[in-house]
């Protein structure tokens, strides 16, 4: 068979739901506090992905207003039950402290495409659900538990109920089935049933540098639960050269002609501090069950970059250039923050997306920002604006984003007496302050009238550098080389295992006067470039 280097979903995909109906594969990721909710990417050989749809796209599904960074949908599972597809999710309302306020939610449709329903409200005990639907019809409802007194460690196992689809509930005794091993902080459950035995799939050791994926197994779905010989059927935990890092959070799909593969969670660090700056990955591992009736990974524990799969991979999309226009809608790349009122934050007028300026940028609540995915180490990325601020609370510009905590900002804005100008705006990774700082101290002053060209590039995920050009005029420098890296999981504003997103670019508008000012970008270009400098450009 051909082989693939992984991962198979570059950029922020984290906690890989893997589905097969017939011939299809859908994988489901997470997307926390970008909108709409959960990726699903589609395949036919388990090489070559497209992203299909965002399933949560309206307020009834999906609000995640005020929710916090790295929080909102939380490690979705995507099901299928012979008749249609199941969908469960978490939207977390906090995160940070002794509580975590997780809500968990059951969707379906009867075809990918949709139409999704509305949720079924299932529990807030814990977070990571999903849904098994046994042999014999009962559907089971399994998440990890979350206990506010254990300390320090919060983490209180792996809890079963049953949920019945009439009701639209859950139903029945809630049983703490598996509490993990010694490793700990035992989470994104996912249950199988083969040869009389039900497997129970978990997330341990968090999700940095220690992660894992753990498989036990029990003849009876309530437990007792037994650990697999080897505990950890995939890590990099023991492993630091390995060119794919935090290994864990995984889920197994079955090829028609009997087949294991394995999808996982994994990290690419780069610099000598291991920054994550594309956040957390898919990737796939070929799998094996032995005569013992236990699941292996073929070369594993620890995951291999390149893998044998069914089909060829064509890189030719990934490395080509793209550019947003907007004429009717949004491109399926591109996502903003939180909101399901779309309207007060953006409209496609005369072929040109208009921001009207709301907050400020790294609000939890309402700003206007559409950016796509940072799937590169190396890129070009280039807009023109059209904006006329009056002060220096109007600001609009290009922005490289992770969080509210950590991004970098080329802002056409203007001084008090309102004279144009280029600003560029940073958050230092600092925890939890999250202050702006400004990397150089003279603003660029700029005519009052005119579009301006915007434009940054960033060099394996180390180095970041601004250049803008006035309307018939080349590009050119503005301010100096930042430290691309801090937009990276490691940097994100948190505390060890906090944050879980990846970095973005895109385009950005605040109006802090509360008058909603428009800026109107012609167009958004991403453009990868092949840095040979970087172990993992292929």
């Amino acid at each position: 068979m051909p082989s693939l280097r992984n991962p198979i979903l570059p950029g922020f995909n984290p906690d890989p739901s893997i589905v097969r109906v017939g011939n299809d594969y859908y994988i489901a990721t997470s997307t926390f506090e970008w909108y709409p909710g959960v990726q699903i990417h589609h395949s036919k050989d388990l090489a070559n992905w497209e992203l299909v749809t965002r399933p949560l796209t309206r307020k009834s599904q999906l609000d995640m207003r005020g929710d916090p960074d790295s929080c909102g949908v939380w490690a979705p599972c995507l099901t299928h039950d012979g008749e249609k597809f199941w969908l469960v999710y978490t939207d977390v309302k906090r995160k940070d402290g002794s509580f975590k306020d997780a809500h968990n939610y059951i969707v379906h449709a009867p075809a990918i495409e949709g139409p999704w329903s509305d949720p079924v409200y299932a529990n807030s005990s814990g977070f990571d659900p999903s849904l098994f639907h046994d042999d014999d019809g009962r559907k089971w409802f399994v998440n990890m538990m979350w206990d506010h007194r254990r300390r320090p460690l919060l983490f209180a196992g792996i809890a079963l109920q049953e949920f019945d689809p009439k009701a639209g509930k859950l139903v029945g005794p809630r049983k703490n089935v598996f509490q993990g091993t010694d490793l700990a902080l035992v989470e994104g459950p996912h249950l199988y049933k083969r040869n009389g035995w039900y497997y129970m799939l978990t997330a341990e050791g968090g999700t940095g540098y220690d992660h894992a994926a753990t498989l036990a197994r029990s003849r009876d779905i309530w437990g007792p639960y037994e650990v697999h010989p080897d505990e950890h059927v995939l890590t990099s935990k023991d492993a630091p050269n390995a060119p794919l890092q935090r290994a864990g959070h995984a889920d197994i799909v079955e090829t028609p002609d009997g087949k294991t593969y394995m999808v996982h969670l994994t990290s690419r660090p780069v610099t000598q501090m291991r920054r994550n700056v594309l956040g957390r990955e898919t990737a796939i591992q070929e799998c094996y069950w032995g005569d013992d009736d236990w699941l292996y990974v073929k070369n594993g524990p620890v995951p291999s970059l390149n893998v044998e799969v069914p089909g060829t991979r064509d890189d030719t999309a990934y490395w080509s250039e793209q550019k947003y226009t907007f004429e009717k809608e949004l491109h399926k790349d591109l996502q903003w923050l939180r909101t399901p009122e779309t309207d007060r934050i953006f409209t496609l007028e005369n072929n040109r997306l208009v921001l009207h300026g709301r907050e400020a940028i790294g609000s939890w609540f309402e700003q206007a920002l559409v950016a796509r995915r940072q799937t590169h180490f190396s890129y070009d990325a280039e807009t023109v604006i059209d904006y006329s601020p009056t002060d220096e609370r109007q600001f609009a510009g290009l922005t490289a984003y992770y969080c509210r905590f950590n991004f970098y900002y080329l802002t056409v804005t203007a001084h008090s007496d309102g004279q144009r100008e280029l600003l560029i705006l940073s958050a230092p990774a600092t925890w939890p302050l999250g202050g702006l700082q400004q990397p150089f101290v003279e603003p660029v002053k700029v005519p009052n009238e005119g579009k301006i060209r915007l434009a940054l590039k960033i060099r394996g995920g180390r180095k970041l550098q601004f250049y803008y050009a006035l309307e018939g005029e080349e590009l050119k420098e503005v301010g100096p080389v930042l430290d691309a890296s801090i937009l990276s999981d490691e940097c994100g504003g948190h505390q060890a295992h906090g944050s879980f997103t990846g970095a973005f670019v895109g385009v950005a508008a605040s109006d802090l006067n509360g008058t909603a000012l428009p800026a109107a970008f012609d167009y958004f270009t991403y453009k990868p470039v092949h840095d040979k400098s970087d172990r993992y450009d292929g």
